[in-house]
């Protein structure tokens, strides 16, 4: 490939063919080719030309002018802190920065001037002695920041295009005529295999600034802006990492919507994708396959599609030599020539770090980081990238570390939703150990905020920092592996053993929404019609059962009596609720309750008097603890999307204090049980969050609208 250029690449382009797009303008090749021309003598002076920029063609009409010239191209990615930018510009040598933040670059006062502007981009230079980096360097990729000072990869040209010419061989026959750039260029996947190949395919690439992707800094990614441009750009291809496809997916699940059928390829790469997460979107029309690679590797090294598609991360690319040495994948490509202030690489197979096989049909399987491994006091090995692919596969979990090497039991550090009860994050984790045999399930867990970059957790693309995020928990976790194993209480047990229960519950679309603060006034007003209707028969149902109470049971009395006195008139708090809302609390008195309400106090009449009257406490345990977990959140998400009066939720703001009250109680009496009539609490535990779920799901979804 020595004669290869971009220049004569695009050229051989229909000169009015647009290959670069953003949302201003289009790029026909020969408009490239006359920059790159325009380019490459305004690189004459220049050795290593470092580019900060956001997302768009200047940024990739740069990065192939610096090839064709034959100058070392410097990604610097935007979500480096300050003294990382200045590592990777001291450690690369560079003398030439083309930015649109050249603020950013003169408060590091390393030298550099404003020398000109190029589209829409600042050229600012400075005088710096060349430092010795490996031959043949036509780019520096530094990782993506898990460490204060980042170490940058040197890769060759001719590694770079086989790995493109690789990518686009793998998906020749597929039928895509657009790509969308959708992680920052800096990145080396999307750069190699989101735009070289393309173009060496000769498609076009659309490349929008990362804010109309749905990237918002440290607010977050935003899937309805991902979803939109989307569609707006006819994409056929897109790249994601993990956490991207998950929060795309789950804006689909809530409005409902597919994407185009332009949209024939998502890869999904750069961390563990849980098989659940592909096979959900799957399932909303998103035609995602994982791939594998590494920096040092030239990006992209494995990769599934459709036709060829497996478990594990693909079939490897053709230009890739891989081979499983004691259990780890070894690598060998043209890409990597060595680090950054490091001897050259000797040009043979190098370590991967990541645990590997190979199945019967040629895919690559991963089990996870070597030196990651966690070894129980046990003596099982366990991979915690496994753990953690099955906890965020659970749409509750944002992010997640495993700990636990040594410990008798693993141990997780977790974040939940915004909003989200702990409880909630204990029943998710307990529906991800289903899918894990027993040495390998969580046993213990610790919520905690986001991993960030801000806050040193989480690396500039938000991967978790593993030791660091332990190393923050640290007294935690000590406290969690240094307590004695004591005996589940038995509302302990109650709330284990009715997880998958409380999950149909926890799954009704009100609830979200409420959470999200989107529930609109007559959803808020549905449900205190239905509130009504069974909170109406507690103070009934409390009396029944305390006359039904057989004498082995008589010690219960006093405090069922307690309830009774605490629960008189609690159905009026609610028409007053109604009432303050703007609702009609008189017809609701006078209605009928919906299906769903009734066969849950029917239910509960028949129990106390059919069945054994101990299996009501059930009932009180899901009303209750839903009560806990989540009235006193949802009282507070839902006053401040409609603005009603602090007179609208007396119900929910004194039921989810008082029930805390009541809980510690419920679990004296549930202790004092017997065996026998705890089972019958159990069960009636497992029906009640049924029917009171019920209620839920059969109420109506209509997003608040804000004025």
């Amino acid at each position: 490939m020595a004669d290869f250029s971009w220049q004569a690449e695009l050229a051989a382009r229909p000169a009015d063919f647009p290959l670069l797009l953003d949302s201003q303008r289009r790029w026909n090749a020969d408009e490239i080719v006359a920059e790159l021309l325009n380019l490459r003598e305004r690189l004459a002076g220049s050795r290593v030309v470092g580019v900060l920029a956001d997302n768009s063609p200047a940024w990739i009409i740069a990065d192939l002018a610096c090839q064709d010239a034959g100058r070392v191209h410097l990604p610097l990615p935007a979500f480096f802190h300050g003294e990382q930018l200045r590592n990777a510009l001291e450690q690369a040598g560079a003398d030439t920065v083309l930015t649109d933040q050249p603020e950013r670059i003169g408060a590091l006062d390393l030298g550099f001037a404003i020398t000109g502007r190029w589209q829409g981009l600042t050229w600012m230079r400075r005088v710096v002695e060349p430092v010795e980096l490996p031959p043949g360097t036509a780019k520096i990729s530094f990782t993506s920041g898990s460490t204060g000072a980042p170490k940058g990869v040197c890769l060759s040209r001719d590694g770079l295009l086989d790995t493109a010419r690789a990518v686009h061989e793998r998906l020749a026959d597929l039928p895509l005529e657009r790509h969308l750039a959708v992680l920052p260029l800096a990145l080396l996947l999307e750069n190699v295999a989101g735009v070289y190949a393309p173009l060496l395919r000769g498609m076009p690439v659309h490349l929008p600034p990362l804010a109309e992707l749905g990237w918002a800094g440290r607010q977050g990614f935003d899937p309805a802006t991902l979803d939109r441009k989307v569609r707006e750009s006819g994409a056929g291809s897109v790249i994601l990492v993990p956490e991207l496809l998950k929060a795309w997916c789950a804006f689909l699940a809530f409005s409902g919507s597919r994407p185009q059928d332009s949209l024939r390829f998502v890869a999904v790469g750069g961390a563990r994708v849980a098989p659940g997460l592909l096979a959900d979107a799957r399932a909303l029309g998103i035609p995602a396959y994982q791939g594998y690679g590494l920096t040092e590797g030239g990006s992209v090294l494995a990769i599934n599609r459709p036709g060829d598609d497996g478990e594990g991360v693909g079939r490897p690319l053709a230009h890739a030599e891989l081979a499983i040495v004691d259990g780890e994948l070894s690598v060998r490509t043209r890409a990597f020539l060595g680090y950054t202030g490091q001897a050259a690489a000797s040009g043979g197979a190098f370590a991967t770090g990541d645990l590997a096989s190979v199945d019967g049909n040629g895919h690559l399987h991963l089990q996870g980081r070597r030196k990651n491994l966690l070894i129980t006091s046990f003596g099982r090995n366990v991979s915690p990238e496994w753990v953690e692919a099955a906890l965020l596969a659970q749409p509750q979990i944002v992010q997640a570390v495993v700990a636990g090497d040594g410990q008798p039991a693993l141990s997780a550090i977790v974040v939940g939703l915004p909003g989200l009860p702990e409880t909630a994050l204990g029943e998710a984790i307990a529906r991800a150990n289903a899918s894990l045999p027993e040495y390998a399930q969580v046993a213990h867990f610790i919520a905690s905020p986001a991993f960030t970059p801000a806050n040193g957790l989480a690396t500039g693309n938000g991967r978790p920092r593993r030791q660091a995020v332990i190393d923050h928990h640290h007294a935690a976790l000590a406290a969690l592996h240094s307590a004695k194993e004591s005996p589940m209480s038995f509302y302990d047990t109650l709330k284990f053993e009715t997880a998958a229960a409380r999950a149909h519950l926890l799954s009704a679309p009100i609830i979200s929404e409420c959470l999200q603060g989107r529930a609109s006034r007559d959803s808020y007003l549905a449900f205190l019609a239905q509130a009504y209707h069974h909170v109406r028969h507690t103070t009934p149902l409390l009396m029944t059962l305390g006359g039904r109470l057989p004498e082995r049971l008589a010690w219960m009395r006093a405090g069922v009596a307690e309830y009774i006195e605490e629960e008189i008139g609690h159905e009026e708090w609610i028409l007053n609720d109604i009432a303050a809302a703007g609702g009609d609390a008189e017809a609701v008195r006078h209605s009928r309750p919906e299906l769903p309400a009734e066969l849950m106090v029917a239910y509960a009449y028949d129990l106390i008097n059919r069945g054994n009257p101990a299996g009501f406490f059930g009932m009180v345990f899901v009303l209750e603890g839903t009560s806990v977990d989540l009235a006193l959140t949802a009282a507070d998400r839902i006053q401040t999307a409609l603005g009603l009066p602090d007179s609208a939720f007396s119900y929910l703001r004194s039921h989810g204090t008082l029930d805390q009250e009541h809980t510690q109680h419920l679990a004296n009496i549930l202790d004092l049980m017997t065996p026998a009539d705890q089972a019958e609490v159990l069960h009636a535990a497992k029906v009640f969050f049924k029917l009171y779920g019920d209620i839920f799901h059969a109420l109506p979804v209509e997003v608040a609208t804000c004025s």
